[in-house]
């Protein structure tokens, strides 16, 4: 697990970040840690960490999710109680970002926070999906959620799948066009995600260290 304190996750829709940001929660949670999982993700209703609120608690993870129903306003007002993970610096506090203006603009109001500690923010990308599939898509994307919550991505995370059809040439198409991502903006790929049962036959030369996953989001049809 990372020495910081604040662990971001975004991404264009469709990603995954949710996903990982759900399984780094639960394995925070099982090192030991005092976990809280934020979910700042407004984008997708059927697809938030709020849908798994149970299985995070019994794993020990306090989930903060602010109530986006309804609302028309581009920044949505957010819970004091939101405030609260900064002051406690004795919680690990993972952040599930959406991957638009709104989510960006959302996390963006907690600027100030972020500067007083360091952070790690990753751009988790899925290149199977729309407008991820192309080099110049993928940084566009990046350029936008970095100037909108005025935050700077650190890291990526190579989570390309096409769920339980996923092969390990699609993970490896994937590493490729994220390596020239990597490249362009000399931000290091520091994970490859995905089943357990696949990673383990990938080749070793691949950049990113392994993170398996388990599947806890899953559609409501």
């Amino acid at each position: 697990m990372n020495s910081e304190r604040l662990i971001l996750f975004t991404g264009h829709f469709g990603s995954g970040k949710t996903e990982i940001a759900v399984n780094y929660a639960i394995k925070s949670a099982n090192s030991g840690h005092k976990t809280i999982l934020v979910d700042l993700d407004i984008v997708n209703p059927f697809f938030r960490s709020t849908e798994v609120k149970g299985q995070l608690e019994a794993q020990g993870v306090k989930l903060i999710s602010p109530n986006f129903a309804a609302t028309t306003v581009d920044v949505p007002s957010l819970p004091a109680e939101l405030y609260s993970v900064f002051a406690d610096k004795s919680a690990k506090v993972i952040f599930d970002v959406g991957g638009d203006e709104v989510g960006a603009k959302a996390l963006g109001q907690y600027f100030s926070h972020f500067q007083r500690e360091p952070y790690k923010m990753y751009y988790v990308i899925n290149i199977k999906r729309p407008m991820s599939a192309a080099k110049e898509d993928i940084l566009d994307m990046m350029r936008e959620i970095q100037v909108k919550s005025r935050l700077k991505v650190t890291d990526l995370i190579n989570n390309t799948n096409l769920s339980y059809e996923t092969t390990i040439c699609d993970i490896i198409d994937g590493n490729d066009l994220i390596k020239e991502v990597s490249q362009s903006v000399y931000i290091p790929i520091s994970y490859i995600t995905g089943l357990k049962e696949l990673l383990v036959q990938l080749p070793e030369d691949l950049e990113g260290e392994l993170l398996p996953i388990s599947i806890y989001m899953k559609p409501p049809w």
